[in-house]
């Protein structure tokens, strides 16, 4: 029988609907097509189809903004926000209005138009979490921003629009409703238990296992309890910090080995499918009064591979339905061995 099941973290309502019978081929993908060099806008040599460089790691002192570089960051030529002018809020008629600020960045993590993420060296992977981390931090001395959303879409049927591997990472005047949602729920959690949410997460599902992908000490990786797709992974740190913008340095390496695990039983057990990666971080103003990290709330990562199309029921419920219970998805992706 189909179950109903809800995540006390995003409050999100799943349909687990394990009748529809699968099997891993039926989400197995052909290996996705690679961008030639001369047409990618991110590949070496083409620096100038983009805008110039804020950003970029060049391991021989190259110049900037030519060949050399190793990850390289850049403001999306179409932002969705802009960085010049003010907020100006203001009322239309009945709903709230205010300007586009905020910034919009692309980072390059490897200059070679065919990477893998989770195929990059270790130390190079490193750099690459340990760009994301520093850009976001870069963005918090900005006083108008609240927030900053850093995610990936691989693959066409993620959203990629550019098949050159990268990361989008998107600074934002207000807190967006899923992460207030998350806020919401890990705090009510706290007040009332007087624990945090993740700790109790990581304490449960390492002693029962049946939902664990990955341990590495530092980093689990997870099938979540109300799983909205096939597949979906969280990464959560075992470390209490609220803001990725201040994780440690001794973290980005178990967290590399983390996303490389990951991805790498994705690419392996179903073909390479396209994914969303999104990483979950408190917003900017919000810490304890003394400037300490939230003791209720936990930066992690979720991964979501796209298997499945969002349809009428999805849209006009907000709920999800995923024929594959996290339990089974555990299973197969713990036994993909890399």
């Amino acid at each position: 029988m189909p179950e109903l099941r809800r995540d006390p973290i995003t409050a999100r309502w799943t349909i687990i609907a394990t009748e529809r019978a699968w099997r891993p081929r039926d989400f197995m993908h052909d290996p996705q097509t690679s961008p030639s060099p001369s047409r990618s806008p991110f590949a070496p040599g083409n620096e100038h189809l983009t805008p110039p460089e804020i950003y970029a790691l060049r391991p021989d002192g190259s110049a900037p903004n030519g060949p050399g570089w190793q990850i390289r960051v850049i403001p999306n030529k179409y932002p969705v926000l802009a960085v010049e002018g003010g907020l100006e809020p203001r009322p239309e008629g009945m709903f709230d209005q205010m300007n586009g600020l905020g910034a919009h960045e692309i980072i390059i993590e490897s200059p070679d138009p065919a990477f893998q993420l989770h195929r990059l060296p270790a130390d190079h992977l490193v750099d690459v979490i340990r760009v994301y981390r520093d850009r976001m931090a870069d963005l918090r001395g900005d006083v108008r921003l609240q927030h900053s959303a850093l995610f990936r879409n691989q693959g066409a049927m993620a959203g990629a629009s550019v098949a050159h591997g990268h990361a989008q990472l998107v600074a934002l005047p207000i807190v967006p409703p899923a992460c207030q949602r998350r806020l919401d729920n890990a705090k009510a959690y706290f007040e009332f238990r007087g624990r945090n949410v993740f700790d109790d997460l990581v304490r449960q599902e390492v002693k029962a296992g049946s939902r664990l992908i990955y341990d590495n000490g530092a980093f689990v990786i997870l099938a979540p309890y109300a799983s909205a797709s096939p597949f979906e992974m969280w990464i959560v740190p075992r470390a209490s910090e609220s803001h990725f913008d201040r994780a440690a340095d001794d973290q980005l390496a178990p967290l590399a080995d983390a996303l490389a695990q990951g991805l790498g039983r994705l690419e392996k057990g179903l073909g390479d499918p396209a994914y969303n990666l999104s990483l979950h971080t408190a917003p900017y103003p919000l810490t304890e009064a003394d400037g300490r990290p939230l003791p209720w709330y936990r930066w992690h990562v979720a991964i979501e591979p796209a298997l499945t199309q969002v349809a009428g029921f999805e849209r006009g419920s907000g709920m999800f339905i995923n024929p594959v219970a996290p339990e089974t998805a555990a299973a197969f992706l713990k036994g993909v061995s890399l």
